[in-house]
């Protein structure tokens, strides 16, 4: 007798980034498709792990993470945005951001919400808001600037709407939220009860100069959101899956309940290493210049080419326009990019919910410089 299945997630199979770093393997084209470096994280935090393991620091960590990085996280938190956040009550370590973010979405969306997505966004989020019964309501981001629509968002807002996700900065379009986006995010929460899942995992890749405005900087905000941040994107560590996320004591005590039956805890070395690493503040204090300079690199190597970059004020993702080029659909140049330029990258079409087709693509430069400067000579020559 066979048995019928329906499925949780009937729209979701294989994502596009296993998809196009599969066709760069197959085809020996360069990856610069997902999201990761292609060089080594700081020796020295491999050498903490090693200490961490031979410590005999191998059993299970304590489901909310280490006390010692809680308290490190507190204090780094504090120093950057003057939010003293409770380590026992209000830090909860995870596996990865991705976890840290499924883990606030079934926290608290129960079946009917609505849950506000500003896309294109992330490709994690929608999935976690259906398996937990919510609605996701999606208002498009400003193109090609991707700034918010305001009046759009207030307008969305209704009394199911439970929770709003926010993403600065933001990917896939290195867009990054000013004072004046805060500004206006406090004044909808003075007029509606949503809560607040902030995903801010390149908080230390923003460039010229500017600051990162976390939603942590602002009391009113704080209080009723869920702060999400990833140690892989700071450290070259997106292997490691070591993420955290920072929400008020009620918020947490929820947020832990769900964790602890996610993943329970997060691998104990690697949170002995990065909390005593932690103590090189530099490492996350020189980052954003560490980045800037390969955005500066790629795009002046793109210069000659026939793209037309877009502007990248953080992440590590530089998003191009291809018209001059072709015709094709997005995810059908990015496939023959791949197949006949030998260039890996990745549609933003496929991070809308109606698969919005600007005719623009995104490039990841978290590369090494050979790897940069071999991707742009062979796209130069298109």
């Amino acid at each position: 007798m066979s048995i019928s299945l329906q499925s949780k997630l009937p729209n979701v199979g294989t994502t596009i980034f296993s998809t196009m770093s599969q066709l760069a393997l197959q085809h020996g084209a360069i990856n610069l498709s997902q999201g990761f470096p292609d060089f080594d994280c700081p020796p020295e935090l491999v050498d903490l792990v090693a200490d961490a393991m031979r410590s005999g620091f191998n059993q299970y960590a304590p489901s909310p993470g280490l006390p010692l990085l809680r308290q490190k996280i507190s204090q780094k938190t504090e120093q950057l945005y003057g939010h003293l956040a409770n380590p026992d009550t209000e830090v909860t370590v995870t596996s990865g951001a991705t976890e840290a973010l499924f883990a606030a979405i079934a926290a608290v969306v129960q079946p009917g919400d609505e849950v506000m997505v500003l896309e294109p966004c992330y490709d994690s989020y929608v999935p976690a808001i259906e398996l937990s019964g919510g609605v996701p309501v999606f208002v498009p981001l400003r193109f090609p600037d991707f700034s918010v629509d305001w009046q759009q968002v207030e307008d969305n807002l209704t009394e199911k709407t439970r929770l709003l996700i926010i993403n600065s900065p933001h990917n896939p379009s290195g867009a990054v939220w000013g004072q004046t986006d805060l500004d206006e995010l406090t004044r909808l929460t003075q007029k509606y009860p949503f809560l607040i899942l902030s995903d801010e995992v390149y908080e230390h890749i923003v460039f010229d100069n500017q600051p990162h405005h976390s939603v942590l900087t602002v009391p009113a905000l704080a209080e009723r959101a869920f702060v999400v941040s990833s140690f892989g994107k700071t450290y070259h560590t997106t292997g490691w899956k070591v993420g955290y996320c920072i929400a008020p004591e009620s918020l947490t005590t929820e947020f832990r309940k769900v964790h602890q039956y996610l993943t329970f805890s997060t691998a104990t070395p690697l949170q002995h290493a990065i909390a005593a690493y932690l103590n090189n503040q530099e490492h996350y204090l020189t980052l954003p210049a560490f980045y800037q300079q390969k955005r500066d690199l790629f795009a002046s190597l793109l210069q000659p080419s026939k793209f037309k970059l877009l502007p990248c004020a953080g992440t590590y993702f530089q998003l191009a326009r291809y018209s001059q080029i072709s015709d094709l659909t997005d995810v059908e140049f990015s496939q023959w990019l791949t197949k006949e330029a030998g260039v890996a990258v990745i549609p933003i079409s496929v991070f809308y919910s109606q698969n919005v087709d600007h005719g623009v693509i995104r490039f990841c430069f978290a590369k090494k410089e050979e790897t940069l400067r071999a991707a742009a000579e062979r796209l130069c020559k298109l």
